[in-house]
């Protein structure tokens, strides 16, 4: 979250009692980070501040809200890396063969497509 100047702009407006509620469309565009979302959960109850998801039926005010929150921010942390791990396998067989997908690297020259 700390590469993120309007997210942490927002968070210091919490902190400094400017607002009350965090709305957003869906959980995954605050953070697909188990280890972020237990520190803007316990940041969020520190301040009496409370995130609200429209499309995933998110609302921390609640016990179970929270624990909603949680699983599914689980849940997409899971995606994230199932894909990275299908990502490195293509790549890693589509180069085996001697196919580079994109430029070539520095000191490399392509013929055709190797």
């Amino acid at each position: 979250m700390e590469h993120r100047p309007a997210f942490q702009e927002m968070l210091s407006d919490m902190r400094a009692g400017k607002i009350n509620y965090i709305v957003a469309y869906k959980l995954d565009r605050v953070t697909r980070s188990v280890r972020d979302l237990e520190v803007l959960i316990s940041d969020l109850e520190k301040h009496n501040c409370y995130l609200v998801c429209d499309r995933d039926d998110v609302n921390t005010s609640t016990a179970n809200g929270r624990f909603f929150v949680r699983m599914l921010t689980v849940l997409s942390q899971l995606e994230i890396e199932i894909v990275s791990e299908r990502t490195k396998f293509g790549l890693t067989g589509v180069i085996k063969p001697g196919h580079i997908p994109n430029r070539c690297p520095l000191g490399y020259k392509r013929e055709g497509k190797k």
